[in-house]
Formats: C-alpha cells, sequence, structure tokens
C-alpha cells in the first residue's frame, strides 16, 4: 500500500468476480467510492479487513495487480436551484451539455426522516388523471407504485403525471430506459414549456446496469434539497423498480450471495423500504410524493418485486388496457390509494367520497353483467344500461388520455348517472341528488 496527497492505494486484489472485486484494506467506509484500474467502484460489503466492491462497468480487464484508490467519500450531488431544468447521469454530471451545477456538495442516500419531524399527509396532488384523481387521490407524501405490463404506456403516463401535477418540483428517476423513451421524455418536457421545474436523472440501456443503483439515491437527495430547504411539494418519479431490483440482483449474486424468492437478493424489502421511505409530508409544509413504476412479468404480481413493494407502499395504480373501448385505463377494481379518505371530500368537493363509490359499484354491476352475456344468459335491461355507463365511464373518466380537474370529473359522472340510471338506483344521499343530478339531456 502507498498513500498519495491522503488517498489510500492499494494493488492486491485477492478476488475478482464479474461485477466486483474484493482486498485487503483498512479505514474503508460503507458506500464509499473507489477507482479500480481506472473504473469507478462503490464499497458494498466489509468484513474485517476484506473489502468488496462493484464495479460500475463491469470488471472486464481488470488485473490482480490493478491500482485501487479509495476517496474517502460516498457519492455525492451538488444541490442549489440551479438543478431545475437540468439532466443528469446515474453519477450527477449533466448530460444535457449544459454548464456544471454550483452549490452544496451533500451525500447521498442519508436517513429518512424521523418519524417525530412528520406530520400526517393532508394535501391533495392533483394529476388531471381522472383514474387516479377521482377514484384513488393522491395525497402529498404518499408512496405509491404503477404496476404495469413492459408493453404499456407507463412512461406516457409518468410524462403526463409531471406535466399535470400541482406540484412545484418534479424530480424524475429513469433506470434502464431506452434512449428513444430518453428523447421522449426531454421533448415533452421541452415542448410543454415545463422544464425549469423538473430535474432528470437517467441511466439509459446503454449504460451499466449497476448505475441504476444511485439513481433513487440521487433523485431523493435533490428532492430533499427542495422540500427541505425551499418548503416546496416535490414529486417523485421513479421508473422503473424492476430494473432497479434486477441490478441489486446482477451484484448480489455476483458476490456469491444466496438469492431469496425469484433470483432476488434476501435484502430486496429493506433496499426498496430504504426508497420508499423518504416520501414525507414535513410540518413546515414542503413534501416528498414518491411514484413509482414496477413492472409485472406476465401479469405476476406475486413476482418478490411487486410483492415486497406492496408490503411498504401506501396503496397500488394499475394499469390495464380496456378492450371495450381501446384505450389503457387506470383498473379501479385493482387499484387503491390508503390515503384517499384523507382528502376526498375536505380538499375536493363534498359529493366526491360518495360519488366515487356509487361510480364504481356500478362498474362492478357492469362486470357481473359482461359475465353473464359471456355465459349466454339474458341481460336484464339493467345489466344492459350498466355495460352501456361502463364504456362511457372507462372512456371519458378511467383512459388516461383524460386530462379535467376534480370538479369537472364529478360532474361527468353525475351526467353519467343521469344519463343511464334513475336516482334510486344509484343510491345517493338525497341531499347530494337534489344539489348535483343532471337529468338526461
Amino acid at each position: 500500500m502507498t498513500t498519495k496527497a491522503f488517498q489510500k492505494i492499494y494493488t492486491q486484489i485477492s478476488q475478482i468476480t464479474k461485477a466486483t472485486c474484493s482486498l485487503k484494506a483498512t479505514g474503508v467506509g460503507y458506500d464509499e467510492l473507489a477507482i479500480v484500474d481506472g473504473k469507478l467502484a462503490q464499497v458494498v460489503k466489509i468484513a474485517g479487513d476484506e473489502v468488496t466492491l462493484q464495479i460500475f462497468q463491469g470488471t472486464g480487464g481488470i488485473p490482480t495487480n490493478a491500482e485501487v484508490v479509495f476517496l474517502g467519500k460516498a457519492p455525492t450531488i451538488k444541490v442549489s436551484d440551479q438543478l431545475a431544468g437540468r439532466f443528469f447521469n446515474a453519477f450527477g454530471d449533466p448530460i444535457d451539455g449544459g454548464p456544471e451545477i454550483e452549490g452544496v456538495e451533500v451525500e447521498i442516500g442519508g436517513p429518512s426522516v424521523n418519524p417525530v419531524r412528520r406530520k400526517q399527509p393532508s394535501e391533495l396532488i392533483a394529476t388531471g388523471i381522472a383514474g387516479i384523481d377521482l377514484n384513488n387521490t393522491l395525497v402529498s407524501g404518499q408512496k405509491i407504485p404503477f404496476f404495469a405490463d413492459p408493453d404499456q404506456p407507463f412512461n406516457q403516463v409518468m410524462a403526463n403525471v409531471a406535466l399535470r401535477a400541482e406540484t412545484d418540483k418534479i424530480i424524475l428517476g429513469a433506470m434502464g430506459m431506452t434512449n428513444d423513451d430518453y428523447l421522449y421524455f426531454k421533448n415533452v418536457f421541452s415542448n410543454a414549456g415545463a422544464l425549469d421545474r423538473i430535474v432528470s436523472f437517467v441511466n439509459t440501456t446503454e449504460d451499466p446496469p449497476v448505475e441504476r443503483l444511485l439513481v433513487p439515491d440521487m433523485a431523493l437527495t435533490a428532492a430533499e434539497y427542495f422540500a427541505v430547504e425551499q418548503n416546496q411539494k416535490v414529486l417523485v418519479l421513479l421508473t422503473d423498480m424492476t430494473s432497479y431490483s434486477d441490478a441489486l440482483a446482477i451484484v448480489s449474486n455476483r458476490m456469491d450471495q444466496i438469492p431469496s424468492k425469484d433470483s432476488m437478493p434476501g435484502s430486496l424489502y429493506s433496499d426498496l423500504a430504504k426508497i420508499y421511505e423518504k416520501a414525507v409530508q414535513f410540518p413546515d409544509g414542503g413534501s416528498i410524493t414518491i411514484i413509482a413504476v414496477t413492472t409485472l412479468s406476465g401479469g405476476d404480481i406475486t413476482h418478490a418485486v411487486p410483492d415486497n413493494t406492496g408490503y411498504i407502499t401506501e396503496g397500488q395504480l394499475f394499469l390495464r388496457r380496456d378492450s371495450d373501448i381501446g384505450k389503457v385505463i387506470v383498473d379501479p377494481f385493482r387499484s387503491l390509494s390508503r390515503l384517499k379518505q384523507l382528502v376526498i371530500g375536505k380538499k375536493t368537493r363534498e359529493d366526491h367520497p360518495q360519488v366515487m363509490n356509487a361510480a364504481v359499484r356500478l362498474y362492478a354491476d357492469a362486470a357481473n353483467a359482461k359475465t353473464k352475456m359471456e355465459n349466454g344468459f339474458d341481460l336484464t335491461n339493467y345489466d344492459e344500461r350498466t355495460l352501456a355507463f361502463a364504456k362511457s365511464y372507462a372512456d371519458k373518466l378511467l383512459a388516461i388520455d383524460v386530462n379535467v380537474n376534480t370538479t369537472e370529473m364529478l360532474d361527468t359522472v353525475w351526467g353519467l348517472f343521469g344519463t343511464y340510471f334513475r336516482p334510486e338506483e344509484v343510491n345517493l344521499k338525497k341531499e347530494l341528488v337534489e344539489k348535483y343530478w343532471k337529468e338526461k339531456e
């Protein structure tokens, strides 16, 4: 070992796998960065004086006598108002051709907020997407995933949420994104003139998979700056957490750890919780809300990633293609926001809870009518009306291309009630019917 300008330099590597290398070293910390043969690496395991480093670009071509330089610090990002409107890679370096950021250097991946400093979420986050705002209303400080098959337009939905959400800042953390999707996000944000409130951290399919592990911490450290220092409402969009989990599996498998369910590391729950628990509502008004995409393999909800995610988050949003209208909708049966009761009817119009429940109940009646029809049973007049209602409800409200405010959503539902049903069939409070009922025009 030699020391150069207070940096420890080692030249004896004891073991090399596809993603990691091990050596004997002292005075090294967890998550500390190092340069191994010119490649950036990070400490992932310390056992006595045996230190294991994950090499972000892979270990190809690294000899056992390679020079290992420990940098004495974990990954950092410079935070300031200059972050807004910029695109960065997983290391926080600009990838948009703009200047370097000037600001305070902060280590990423710090602890989540002490529960004593948290406030119960009570602020509505409107997205303009009725399948979310009407049926599964989001609350500031909430953590919720989109569950979607890989062929569904979840990145399009994320971009729409970013443009429509009534928040101060949007932080996008993209992991394993195709170049096409990256350019799509960039163009959508630029064309909408919304760049000044969006910060993007991007890892594409052309970048080393292991770099994805830095993206959520980069995004959340930036979010904490705006939420804590500026008291802003920040929405963090993470896509795709399955890509993140696959990168975790690559590292743990190559460290010869015994895999858990679905080849995932045994630490998957805590690795995901560490990210999601950064969602918080601060007493001073700042907040961090997390919406994350979890892609499903063949719709398998029991896979380790969605399974663990469901235990950590406060609900989920389900995308599915509705064959009756040929559009992707937010499924009202499988979607759930566990915090919506904190804002519906309080921060939205008084009739919201009743209208939401009545519409979903009628949509369920339509699903039963559809089953009867498929099995060759005769349909009643009521069955036929519920089927017609369900089609209009899906097209005008559940489809992801709908962009209206909550008051317009509620008025639209009342219009559908009046078109297809009599007041007694909808089963709503008399005073609400008298105030809002719209007869068929």
